[in-house]
């Protein structure tokens, strides 16, 4: 059974002191999930070797070989004499468990076999399953257990915060184009035509834009809340915020002071969710399906989304009166509800736990979401490799742990400060590649490409939702744990481009006439709206949001996703209040707009092969070790140290059959 650590003062076992002279006592993993208390071995108490026949008078098989060098004695663990067909001689010295099952009686045995087996049969057959559509090297070693029912429930029921921001994004973005809306709020009182134009365009936008400014300031808040409380006190917060303020506007009644102030509660809300949600997950989740759970924040916002669309347009077929707008507005809440009563059944991240020095709750927490005992090797070691950041990351800042620490370690440690760089720039390439300003405004972008009334327009809006959740559904299921991070950045960021440059020559030089029927050309602009969708699922959409969450290290995860979330929405919001000023002002028919985005599209490009490692299959620990913050090489990978104890149980069940 393995443990790894190289300094027993700073690294102990989650289950003793940090002294030398304290010796814990381990429950020791044997067939059929039994356990029993053992006692670790230290180099000095290490028994004479001497070669023996059959087994001991306990029934242990004994080696014929002499036992491995003994490992560095600072060290609370060290290996015992391994069999002789289990020999795997240590290029480094490691420390480890003992792990030599002594059960009495051989029918025992057999019987204890049979049980692990069939215990062990359904995971392997999950782990199959998931390995059809996820390849990468953590899938090969990471015991079939951890990808469990737990992990996907738990991250189901935190990325409805990303329902909360796609629901936003498709009610306002139909709800400010409805005729009853703009008799409500007075846009008809505003002046000449071309005045009303214009003031159409800006009220709009500040419509749209004060639930981002919400956003900003709930995005930054959060940070010293799931610092302090916990993430998923946080998560419960943010869903009251949501559901208060998506109230607010569906009670406005054409009152613009009322309708902005529940758009900033809102904000506020979904602010706090897009930060404390992926670093929710990633803190949960297996290493080698991080990708696909966190990515579900992105599915969950494409599928609020799309729900919202077909909202929209329902209330506009069958809807009259204010209810037209007032009952999309108040389905905003529905996802903060599911939010809130989701978490209530969830556990706190056991990453905070062992921030805040919680432990035992941190090992009962990891070893439940892992479907593993708290003994077992894998949880050993994926603690052991906590205790490692963590400690390290103390040493860095004298061991304070005040937020000025944060910010100094962030700031002056060369690794963290890239990390935070590139978060806070992927999170600017995000919303320049333009699919908020097709979000928020993808029926007014319809019609100027020819699709006329504006039910054909939601129509229209409605598929283009359907498209960007089949594609970011296929991209998690096939891609985002197997294709990897920095290739599903290089080759979508490309293929938008392409789209966006194609729109912008199309309203250039062939733009749609009033009453004309669509041109061919118009279609294949239509068609690359919704491939703009596409590959923006495939790639920037949700991979941001997977690589800020898992790059930082440990304690300053937090803070790093805060300003990445911040700075998302930041940008959010100069889009969005841009974008129908541009689509008026930037060249006929607004195709400069196209053109803009599309260059955007292409630079981040060349950013994303410069600058952003890949990072699939690599615990988020060990990310310190690959921006070159700390080192690994003492540590045992926490797969290889499942394997090698799942291949000790085997050799184990041998000996019984010959016995």
């Amino acid at each position: 059974m393995l443990n790894h650590q190289s300094d027993a003062s700073i690294f102990p076992s989650p289950f003793a002191s940090n002294t030398n002279d304290d010796i814990p006592e381990i429950r020791e993993r044997i067939p059929g999930r039994l356990w029993r208390p053992r006692k670790t071995i230290r180099a000095e108490d290490q028994p004479e070797w001497r070669p023996r026949g059959r087994g001991d008078k306990n029934g242990a098989p004994q080696s014929p070989h002499p036992p491995d060098p003994t490992p560095d004695p600072t060290g609370p663990f060290i290996r015992p004499p391994l069999h002789a067909h289990t020999r795997r001689p240590a290029a480094t010295p490691r420390t480890w468990m003992v792990g030599v099952p002594a059960i009495p009686g051989a029918h025992a045995r057999c019987r204890l076999l049979d049980l692990y087996t069939s215990s062990a049969g359904t995971a392997t057959a999950k782990m199959g399953f998931l390995q059809t559509f996820v390849r990468n090297d953590a899938m090969k070693t990471d015991p079939p257990e951890v990808y469990n029912w737990r992990v996907f429930l738990l991250a189901c029921a935190s990325c409805f915060g990303g329902t909360l921001f796609g629901m936003d994004i498709g009610i306002i973005s139909g709800v400010i184009t409805m005729d009853t809306f703009e008799a409500a709020f007075g846009y008809s009182k505003l002046g000449s035509k071309t005045a009303i134009k214009l003031a159409d365009a800006n009220l709009s936008a500040n419509i749209v834009s004060v639930m981002q400014a919400g956003a900003f300031a709930g995005a930054l808040l959060a940070f010293p809340i799931a610092d302090k409380y916990g993430r998923k006190p946080g998560l419960l917060t943010a869903a009251f915020f949501a559901a208060i303020g998506g109230l607010m506007q569906a009670a406005s009644s054409g009152n613009l002071g009322c309708l902005y102030a529940g758009r900033f509660i809102e904000g506020l809300g979904l602010g706090a969710a897009t930060m404390l949600t992926p670093t929710y997950i990633s803190e949960n989740a297996p290493r080698a399906v991080r990708g696909m759970l966190v990515g579900l924040y992105q599915l969950f916002e494409t599928m609020g989304a799309m729900i919202a669309f077909w909202i929209n347009y329902g209330a506009l077929l069958n809807i009259k009166g204010n209810g037209q707008w007032q009952v999309p507005l108040a389905m905003q809440c529905l996802p903060a509800v599911l939010l809130f009563g989701g978490m209530l059944f969830c556990n706190e991240s056991p990453r905070w736990l062992a921030r805040t020095d919680q432990w035992e709750k941190s090992t009962a927490v990891l070893s439940h979401v892992r479907k593993l005992p708290a003994e077992h090797p894998y949880v050993q070691a994926e603690l052991v490799e906590m205790r490692k950041q963590l400690a390290e990351e103390l040493a860095s800042v004298g061991g304070s742990r005040s937020w000025w620490s944060l910010a100094k370690e962030m700031a002056t440690i060369p690794g963290n400060r890239r990390r935070a760089a590139i978060s806070i720039f992927l999170m600017i390439c995000q919303q320049m590649t333009g699919t908020n300003a097709v979000n928020y405004y993808a029926p007014t972008i319809f019609t100027d490409l020819g699709v006329t009334g504006n039910a054909n327009s939601l129509f229209a809006t409605g598929i283009y939702g359907i498209v960007k959740m089949v594609s970011c559904a296929l991209f998690l299921a096939f891609l985002a744990d197997t294709l990897g991070r920095k290739k599903s950045f290089l080759w979508t960021g490309i293929a938008m481009g392409i789209a966006m440059f194609y729109l912008g020559f199309y309203v250039r030089f062939d733009p749609p006439k009033a009453g004309a029927s669509v041109p061919p050309a118009g279609y294949v602009a239509l068609v690359m709206v919704y491939l703009f969708a596409a590959f923006f699922q495939l790639g920037w959409g949700p991979v941001c949001w997977i690589y800020v969450s898992e790059i930082p290290a440990s304690r300053l995860r937090s803070l790093n996703v805060s300003l990445a979330a911040a700075t998302q929405w930041l940008f959010n919001l100069v889009v969005a209040r841009s974008t129908p000023v541009m689509l008026d002002t930037v060249g006929s028919n607004g195709y400069g707009t196209y053109f803009i985005f599309g260059c955007f599209c292409f630079g981040m490009v060349v950013f994303a092969f410069f600058f952003v490692p890949e990072t699939k299959g690599i615990s988020l620990e060990r990310m310190d070790e690959l921006f070159g913050v700390a080192s690994f090489d003492d540590v045992v990978d926490v797969g290889v140290a499942a394997q090698h104890a799942a291949m000790d149980e085997k050799d184990a069940a041998v000996h019984v059959e010959g016995i």
